[in-house]
């Protein structure tokens, strides 16, 4: 029965790992998609540790740190196949329309708006830079900052309605989640700043501040977007993470 059990949450693991991910997942493998979402943190912070790991060995390499900042965050819309980054500029094309009733319909259109691709080259500046000015732990942060992000889309797919009735996202209201689903990713997260914490006691403020900081702009981020809109789409699901990385490491900034 455990045997059982545990394989059916590796299927479902790596199916969330082929949907979120580029990450090699054989197609010929029985992939379950029903409920992925609620690995979505798990699957950020591996997500941020193999970031954590393209910087850490161009640092050994004496890239500068500017540099390591700029490829880890391209790695992260590569590996991730820009699927969070095109959900941030379909969802700033949709909100710059005044008329609300028309968000949906231009959120829809695959051609990127000039606002969209505002919002995309803001949102890098501010990974960009924020990034560089981070010089310690960045291994960890980078792991906590992708894992809170996908903890707030967890939230934004559990809590909020879903806008369309079909679409790349509209599968995940299909499934059930319990608030242990919730708890055991929260405490999977906070875990991590324990673990900076004592890897390097000075930085216990950054560390209290990604755990502090990640659970309320998850929160915020996909309550901003749902009063916007009325509710979530598939779109605004990548922009709660993108946003909440983004704005994580902003925070963290002014606290080292």
């Amino acid at each position: 029965m455990l045997l059982q059990v545990t394989r059916k949450t590796l299927i479902k693991l790596c199916a969330g790992i082929a949907f979120y991910t580029c990450l090699p997942i054989p197609h010929t493998w029985n992939l379950d998609f029903n409920g992925i979402a609620r690995f979505a943190p798990l699957i950020g912070l591996i997500v941020g540790g193999i970031l954590g790991l393209i910087d850490l060995g161009l640092q050994i390499l004496g890239m500068p740190i500017l540099t390591r900042s700029a490829v880890a965050i391209i790695s992260g819309i590569v590996l991730t196949g820009g699927l969070h980054l095109d959900g941030v500029m379909d969802t700033a094309d949709g909100l710059a329309v005044p008329d609300q009733k028309r968000r949906l319909e231009v959120m829809s259109d695959s051609a990127t708006g000039a606002f969209g691709a505002m919002a995309a080259i803001a949102l890098l500046l501010l990974k960009i830079t924020a990034l560089t000015d981070l010089d310690s732990d960045r291994f960890l942060i980078l792991m906590g900052v992708a894992g809170w992000g996908r903890w707030g889309q967890l939230v934004a797919i559990a809590r909020y309605p879903y806008l369309k009735p079909t679409g790349k996202g509209a599968f995940h209201k299909e499934a059930k989640y319990s608030i242990w689903d919730f708890i055991q990713s929260l405490l999977l997260l906070l875990s991590l700043s324990g673990i900076q914490i004592l890897l390097n006691p000075e930085s216990w403020l950054v560390a209290s501040g990604m755990a502090i900081g990640g659970i309320a702009i998850a929160l915020l981020t996909g309550a901003w977007f749902n009063r916007c809109l009325g509710g979530h789409t598939g779109d605004t699901y990548g922009a709660v993470v993108e946003w909440t990385e983004a704005l994580l490491l902003c925070v963290l900034v002014t606290l080292e």
